[in-house]
């Protein structure tokens, strides 16, 4: 699958980042979400588990490429419903002033999910361009 790159409606509303994961994507390593616009700021990321994953403490990280757990650090995939991020406090992953690729990852402890369906997202604030920048 393609990266998708982020891209700007032109007016003040919060883009987002997907990408569907299940049992299959266990183990599998880092998948590309997207990518973050350069100045982009992040305002959300979780999981919305359709289907609960039935492995051993099945889990997912979301963060980018340079930091896999930069948005969200083992979120449990074991029961259906919107698993939000857990790093806003304490992220230095939330802005950047060059293009970010956003990964996630989906793991398991011990025996793999045979069942498991969930919607990973990030989303984001791209930069409007008003004021001054760092």
């Amino acid at each position: 699958m393609a990266a998708y790159q982020a891209t700007e409606f032109s007016a003040p509303v919060v883009h987002y980042l997907r990408r569907n994961v299940s049992e299959a994507d266990e183990g599998g390593g880092a998948l590309t979400v997207g990518v973050l616009p350069a100045g982009a700021i992040v305002v959300g990321a979780g999981i919305i588990v359709a289907t609960a994953f039935n492995g051993t403490s099945p889990i997912v990280q979301i963060g980018t490429s340079g930091d896999a757990d930069g948005f969200a650090t083992n979120l449990a995939l074991g029961t259906a419903g919107n698993i939000v991020w857990d790093e806003l406090a304490t992220s230095n992953d939330l802005y950047s002033t060059s293009e970010v690729t956003v990964t996630t990852t989906v793991t398991a402890t011990g025996n793999d999910s045979t069942a498991g369906y969930g919607v990973v997202y990030v989303s984001f604030i791209p930069n409007n361009g008003n004021g001054r920048s760092s």
